[in-house]
C-alpha cells in the first residue's frame, strides 16, 4: 500500500542559531504520524531566498506533502510565500478577504493597520487560504502536480490553531493514508522514572499498544500509543491499557494529555464556590503564578504569601516560634501552620502551603528534595511528605505539580 509521505521545512535564522526552540518539529511530527502520514524528513533553513528555494525543490522530489513553517510576517525577511511562488512560477495575488481580516484584527485593538502588513494578504496564484484567527498571518495550501505545499505561520499558538481548524480537515480528505495512531499521556510527580517503570513493568514491552517514558524537570510522562486501521481500533487498544496504568499510578498522576492542572483546580473551585490562598517557601511564588496564569483566576484565587524566611513564616503567617525552633522550617508541623495561617490571614476557604529543600545543598541537616505540602480547610488540615528527585528546577516544578494535585484531589473528594 502506498502511504502519503510528508516533509517539513522550518524557516527562520533564529532556529538555525538556537535562539528559539523548534517546538513545531514535535507537534507536527506527532500529529501527522497520528493521522497516518509518514514524515520522511525535517529541514531547517535560514531567511535566505536561494537556500529556501533549493530546499523546497528537493522536498518536492521526495514528498507528497511539504509543510513550511514561518516567514509569513510583514517584514522584508519574511519570504516563504514569495519563495513558493517563485519556485512554482506563480504570480502573487492580493486576497481581499484576508486583507479585510487583517485590518479588522488591528481595529479590534484600536489600531490602524501599518502599510507593510498588506504584504501578508498576498498569496501564490490559486492558493487555498487558511484563516488565522489568532494573528495577522494567514496560511495557504498550494497544490501542484498531485502534491501539496502547506504554508503555516511561525508562532506556535497560531500554527496549532490553524492546523487543527483548517489543515486536519484537508488531510482527512486525502487518500492513501497509512496506519492511524493515537496516544494517551499521564503526567506524574513525586516519583522517579525508574520507579514508574517498575510499577508497570509487566505492561511494557508490547509493540501495540506500546508504553514510552519521558522525563522533564518535575514531571515523568507515561505515553501509551496504539495503532490501527481505524482511529476507533487504535483508541480501543489505548483505552484498555490506559485503564490499567491509571489504576496503578493514580496517586502520582496530576494531569492527563493536554490538561492543565491549574485550570482544573480553578474550575473545581468555581464549581464548589470556594476560594484559595497559598503560602510558599521553596517554590517562591510559582504556585500562585501558575494559578493566576488562567484567565478569570481572581474569582477563586485570593492571593499568596512568599514566606522564604523564618521571620515571614512567624510574623506574617503566624507559625509559632517554638515550631520553627523544635521542628525546623522544613517540617510537617511548619507546613501545617503555614497552610492554616495563610487561610486565616487572607480569609480564604482553603489554604495551601509548601516548604522544602530545593537544593543544591541540604538545609537544617535535611536532604535535598524533601518537601512538605499541607492543605487547610474548614474540615481540617492534611499534609504529605515528598522526596523529589532531580535538581533545583525539577524539585520546585515537582512541588508545584504535587501541591496542585493535592488541591485537585481534595476538591474532587478523593
Amino acid at each position: 500500500m502506498i502511504t502519503l509521505q510528508a516533509e517539513i521545512i522550518f524557516t527562520g535564522t533564529e532556529l538555525l542559531v538556537g535562539e528559539v526552540l523548534n517546538s513545531h518539529a514535535q507537534y507536527l511530527g506527532r500529529r501527522l504520524t497520528e493521522m497516518g502520514i509518514e514524515v520522511i524528513q525535517h529541514s531547517t533553513v535560514g531567511d535566505y531566498w536561494g537556500r529556501m528555494g533549493l530546499v523546497l525543490l528537493q522536498a518536492l522530489e521526495r514528498a507528497d506533502i511539504i509543510f513550511i513553517t514561518g516567514g509569513l510576517g510583514p517584514t522584508i525577511d519574511d519570504l516563504t510565500k514569495e519563495t513558493v511562488a517563485e519556485v512554482l512560477e506563480l504570480d502573487m495575488k492580493l486576497d481581499e478577504s484576508s486583507l479585510e481580516a487583517i485590518k479588522e484584527f488591528f481595529a479590534k485593538r484600536g489600531m490602524e493597520m501599518p502599510a507593510n502588513n498588506i504584504k501578508q494578504a498576498y498569496f501564490p496564484e490559486g492558493a487555498k487560504i487558511l484563516p488565522n484567527p489568532r494573528g495577522t498571518a494567514p496560511g495557504a495550501i498550494v497544490e501542484v502536480d498531485k502534491k501539496a505545499i502547506i504554508i503555516l505561520p511561525g508562532p506556535p499558538w497560531e500554527l496549532e490553531t490553524m492546523f487543527e481548524a483548517s489543515v486536519v480537515p484537508y488531510l482527512n480528505s486525502l487518500p492513501h493514508r497509512g496506519v492511524l495512531s493515537t496516544s494517551k499521556i499521564f503526567k506524574l510527580t513525586g516519583i522517579t522514572e525508574s520507579t514508574v517503570q517498575e510499577m508497570i513493568e509487566d505492561l511494557c514491552g508490547k509493540s501495540n499498544p506500546e508504553i514510552a517514558f519521558l522525563v522533564q524537570p518535575g514531571v515523568v510522562e507515561v505515553r501509551i500509543t496504539g495503532q490501527g486501521k481505524t482511529l476507533e481500533e487504535a483508541n480501543a487498544l489505548v483505552q484498555q491499557l490506559s485503564d490499567q496504568v491509571r489504576r496503578r499510578l493514580f496517586q502520582y498522576i496530576f494531569a492527563e494529555d493536554r490538561e492543565k492542572i491549574e485550570q482544573v483546580v480553578g474550575q473545581l473551585l468555581i464549581d464548589a464556590g470556594l476560594t484559595l490562598a497559598v503560602a510558599e517557601s521553596c517554590t517562591g511564588g510559582l504556585i500562585e503564578a501558575r494559578l493566576s496564569d488562567i484567565p478569570g483566576a481572581s474569582r477563586y484565587l485570593v492571593g499568596g504569601i512568599i514566606a522564604y524566611s523564618n521571620q515571614v513564616k512567624e510574623k506574617i503567617l503566624g507559625v509559632p516560634a517554638e515550631t520553627l525552633a523544635q521542628y525546623g522550617a522544613v517540617s510537617r508541623q511548619t507546613a501545617i501552620a503555614m497552610a492554616e495561617g495563610v487561610r486565616r490571614e487572607l480569609g480564604s476557604n482553603i489554604g495551601l502551603a509548601v516548604t522544602g529543600v530545593a537544593g543544591p545543598t541540604s538545609s537544617e541537616g535535611k536532604p535535598v528534595g524533601l518537601v512538605y505540602i499541607a492543605l487547610s480547610s474548614p474540615t481540617g488540615t492534611c499534609f504529605r511528605e515528598y522526596r523529589f528527585p532531580g535538581e533545583r528546577k525539577a524539585i520546585r516544578n515537582g512541588t508545584v505539580n504535587a501541591a496542585l494535585k493535592m488541591a485537585k484531589h481534595f476538591l474532587q473528594g478523593k
